[in-house]
């Protein structure tokens, strides 16, 4: 196989691998034990300068609608994956914080990645796109599977 075709191989291979374990079409959630995190009450977000809308991300003077839609699809997605990020980065214990944020992070490179794979022409960036995939998926289940057995 030429080098074309083995990248394209890769990164068909590797979104497929993730899509199903990660679709965030349906809506990017981090694990429960980040959600429920700040056991020692409830701390304000919007300090952070992040609501969690879709449009927090985007300055009021950007024309979104006039962007290329692979920019407007890596911002549709970051609008979900940032605020989350920050909310891991909430959790009281230090171990737990760092699990939740980079879940969030990590998911946010697989976006990127993905987004690429679908408006992307190079086959380097086409394969690298799919590296990044398969390596985000399989810590990101490390670091789930961490917070299912030691987060409290």
């Amino acid at each position: 196989m030429n080098m074309t075709t083995t990248a394209f191989a890769a990164a068909i291979a590797a979104f497929a691998l993730s899509a199903p374990a990660l679709a965030q079409d349906a809506e990017f959630r981090l694990p429960e034990q980040c959600t429920t995190a700040s056991a020692s009450g409830e701390m304000d977000h919007s300090a952070m300068g992040h609501g969690g809308q879709a449009d927090d991300t985007v300055p009021e003077s950007t024309n979104i609608g006039s962007m290329p839609e692979h920019v407007r699809e890596n911002m549709r997605r970051m609008a979900i994956t940032m605020p989350a990020m920050e909310e891991g980065l909430m959790h009281e214990d230090a171990d737990v914080a760092f699990a939740c944020a980079m879940i969030a992070h990590h998911q946010g490179a697989i976006d990127m990645a993905q987004v690429l794979l679908e408006h992307g022409d190079d086959p380097q960036m086409i394969e690298l796109a799919g590296e990044i995939i398969a390596a985000q998926v399989g810590e990101i289940e490390k670091m789930a599977t961490w917070l299912v057995e030691n987060a409290e």
